[in-house]
């Protein structure tokens, strides 16, 4: 059932026991009906924004203060309060907190004043035209908060939602220019994202930078953990001095339970309930 306000009312009817993927107002009023109970998983899914022409010197996406502003101007806690009752993490990086090889990056804080002053030093004092953010039209909301947030510093884009078969196929093949918001939820580590989405070559990557690829092929043959973990640090501060990517939320998955279930199971990591065979229902009543 793809509709979270038709999940709502299945659930509030006792149609169904658990319905998850519940966002802001459905949110808020699974907390507020009694029996019900709003249950939170932290999956290791994170969304960000990829900056495509950031290797075409003609694009304003080739400057790094370009990058920087647009991080400025993204109020990240705002989103996830809104979206996901505070229970998101807001992101400064591609990569989830929870996987083996992270590198802690300091948070972007919200502050459209600095990243205005960065768009005029870059040569841009009343923004530019972005053209269009595509996204794939389950994270629209995500999509939306962030070109309403580079509109207040004069970034101009327009959403270009698409049906996620198609979003999924046009990526792949990069066909996309200017911003994409691109999330994902593979199990792995850092280096298994940095594969897919960073290094030159990568299933999702639209360029990449000669320092990193190098680092990542040495870490590739490194058979002493710490080492490893050292060059595998050296690439996420490098994406991260580079402004490579414009991080937006590592999300929250709310899932709404009714009164018949006694035991939720959860799995660290995993986006829903499971495993189904630890799922207990209360016995009839006395």
């Amino acid at each position: 059932m793809p509709d979270d306000s038709t999940r709502l009312v299945m659930l509030k009817r006792g149609e169904t026991d658990i319905a998850a993927g519940f966002r802001g107002p459905n949110a808020e009023e699974v907390k507020r009906t009694p029996g019900l109970t709003l249950r939170v998983t932290l999956p290791t899914v994170s969304q960000w924004v990829v900056f495509t022409e950031q290797w075409d010197p003609r694009s304003p996406w080739a400057d790094r203060r370009v990058r920087l502003a647009a991080n400025l101007a993204i109020d990240r806690k705002a989103f996830s309060d809104a979206e996901f009752l505070g229970h998101g993490r807001p992101a400064s990086s591609i990569i989830p907190r929870d996987f083996d090889f992270y590198w802690t990056p300091p948070a972007y804080p919200y502050d459209p004043g600095r990243a205005k002053q960065l768009l005029a030093e870059a040569g841009y004092p009343k923004g530019f035209d972005a053209v269009e953010l595509a996204t794939d039209v389950t994270f629209a909301p995500e999509s939306e908060a962030v070109i309403n947030g580079l509109r207040t510093v004069g970034i101009r884009a327009r959403l270009r939602p698409l049906e996620r078969a198609s979003f999924y196929k046009a990526d792949q093949d990069k066909q996309f220019k200017h911003l994409v918001r691109v999330g994902s939820g593979a199990a792995g580590n850092a280096a298994t994202r940095i594969e897919a989405f960073v290094i030159s070559g990568g299933i999702r990557a639209y360029g990449g930078y000669p320092d990193i690829d190098a680092l990542f092929r040495d870490q590739a043959v490194e058979t002493d953990r710490r080492r490893r973990e050292a060059l595998l640090h050296k690439i996420q501060q490098l994406m991260h001095e580079r402004a490579m990517f414009a991080p937006i939320v590592e999300q929250a998955v709310l899932t709404g339970v009714g009164p018949r279930v006694a035991e939720v199971p959860t799995i660290t990591g995993h986006p829903f309930i499971s495993p189904y065979e630890d799922l207990r229902l209360k016995g009839p009543s006395p």
